[in-house]
């Protein structure tokens, strides 16, 4: 965010809107976009299995977000845990790796579309795309435990009486602590659905 001189302070959020004009938009359905694509993400992953087959469309899909005027880009990384890829068969080390390629590859989108946006005087691409110099925001995304399940309880909450707020401290905090040495502006909690959970 050098960029736009917005400090990473807990000001950040604050001043990023004030640059902003105080309204800011967040790019939409990553997933979806994914699929019009052309990726399967009929998988326990969901486009976190874009990591692994596709990382080029994910790429795509954030650049065609700030294109279309997005303001922050969320990474590939809501249903991707470190359990998750284990399951898969990869390695700790591995499925780390893959938690930093999503926001690497936000990262890199953004440069690509700063890059454009140097490129052109215009401000625009001629076929409705917005090339506009402005802050923007990578967020790292971070799906309940729901999620992990892929059973659609990160709507419901319904866990289990076994989950405790220790246990989904255990289960979030080496996925968090790896997104945040990744290098996004933010991270961003997504479907939260429950009280025990939102304590973490």
């Amino acid at each position: 965010m050098e960029t736009f001189n917005i400090p990473a302070t807990p000001s950040l959020m604050k001043e990023f809107l004030r640059q902003m004009g105080g309204t800011a938009v967040i790019d939409g359905g990553l997933a979806t976009e994914l699929e019009l694509h052309g990726a399967d993400l009929n998988d326990p992953l969901w486009s976190a299995k874009c990591l692994l087959t596709s990382p080029h469309l994910i790429r795509s899909v954030h650049l065609d977000y700030l294109e279309a005027g997005a303001d922050i880009i969320i990474t590939a990384s809501y249903q991707a845990t470190i359990q998750g890829f284990e399951a898969k068969g990869f390695s700790r080390e591995q499925s780390e790796n893959l938690l930093k390629k999503s926001v690497d590859i936000a990262l890199e989108a953004r440069r690509v579309y700063y890059e454009r946006c140097s490129k052109s005087s215009s401000g625009g691409t001629g076929d409705g795309r917005i090339l506009k110099n402005r802050p923007i925001l990578v967020a790292a995304s971070v799906g309940s435990y729901g999620a992990y399940l892929a059973d659609g309880s990160e709507y419901s909450g319904c866990y289990g009486e076994a989950m405790t707020v220790n246990a989904l401290k255990e289960f979030h905090r080496r996925r968090v602590q790896v997104l945040a040495e990744a290098g996004p502006d933010i991270i961003a909690f997504e479907t939260v659905p429950n009280k025990i959970e939102a304590q973490v």
